[in-house]
């Protein structure tokens, strides 16, 4: 089994991510605990700047489409390369807990990947927990999929040739997607997993974390969780259809796997990863020191550092 380490950052990359995280420690420990505020008063704080992570820009170039779905519809977040023709489609499905975030809240990240790796970039907005709890989140992220392999290329000027990704719940949602597609997945020619959360029923690096609070803590985890499978047990969280850690994950397309050492997802990277290379898929792990849970939504170098890597590594998969 190949060996991994963590990426090599310059130390003054090292020395910046180590004290922004202390100053959001710091910060967190002030704030009240996020399951005891509705969670429709902390969209409304992030929509309007007032929340954890930078302001939203809202992108007057991004464009908003409507595709059919079992739900009637869902709507996509598209940014367009500027200046050149795209050599794909990337289907991008945001993260939040399946409980927070939006297809439009993160518009000059989705413009910046779309021109660093020349695609067209989609974002899905699906139905959110816990008003809309397990499967909803899941049968929209599957129906746009299923759109785009039927009719996306047409409806978005793009080539056939597709990639899947996101952060954190997306990354969740993704690795799920592709599993629901069965050899329809074969359509996807990569996949950019972010931190994602792969065992709902939580890893031994979740179960270890304890209270502290870097954006994520246990006790985070287990309301999102909660909230997204209300009133499973741990082992009904196992089936394969809602941890896709215990799925057959043979026949997925190439994955890239990005995670941070300071993050409590650490584990469900790693576990992931080793189980899609072991059932033939090819991985490549980039395991960030000193980095927390969605360390890249947040304006530091080493966040740079591992967007410019998710970006080469889609451009060389859609350019093949």
């Amino acid at each position: 089994m190949p060996s991994w380490s963590t990426e090599a950052v310059p130390a003054d990359v090292a020395d910046e991510a180590r004290a922004f995280n202390a100053r959001l420690e710091a910060l967190l420990a002030t704030q009240p605990p996020m399951q005891a505020v509705p969670p429709q008063e902390i969209r409304a704080a992030r929509r309007a700047g007032k929340g954890l992570f930078p302001a939203p820009v809202f992108l007057a170039e991004m464009q908003d489409l409507a595709i059919p779905a079992r739900s009637g519809q869902v709507r996509l977040r598209i940014a367009r390369p500027q200046g050149r023709t795209p050599a794909g489609v990337y289907l991008h499905l945001h993260g939040g807990g399946w409980m927070l975030g939006g297809a439009d809240m993160q518009d000059t990240a989705l413009m910046r990947l779309a021109n660093a790796a020349g695609v067209v970039a989609a974002s899905v907005e699906y139905r959110l927990s816990p008003e809309h709890p397990y499967p909803a989140g899941p049968d929209d992220c599957e129906d746009a999929a299923r759109w785009l392999i039927d009719e996306g290329s047409r409806a978005l000027d793009a080539p056939p040739v597709f990639a899947i990704g996101g952060e954190s719940a997306g990354a969740y949602l993704s690795a799920v997607t592709l599993l629901r597609l069965g050899d329809r997945a074969t359509a996807f020619a990569a996949a950019n997993l972010a931190y994602g959360a792969y065992d709902l029923s939580m890893t031994p690096s979740v179960r270890a974390w304890g209270d502290r609070n870097l954006v994520l803590s246990l006790p985070i985890i287990e309301y999102f969780t909660g909230a997204f499978t209300p009133g499973m047990t741990s082992e009904q969280r196992r089936a394969p259809g809602v941890s896709p850690l215990f799925a057959d994950l043979r026949g997925l397309p190439p994955a890239l796997f990005t995670v941070g050492t300071l993050d409590p997802l650490l584990d469900d990277t790693l576990f992931m990863e080793a189980r899609w290379r072991a059932a033939g898929g090819r991985t490549e792990l980039r395991v960030w020191p000193d980095a927390i849970h969605g360390f890249n939504g947040f304006p530091l170098r080493l966040g740079a550092l591992a967007d410019a890597a998710q970006h080469q590594f889609l451009a060389r998969s859609l350019h093949a």
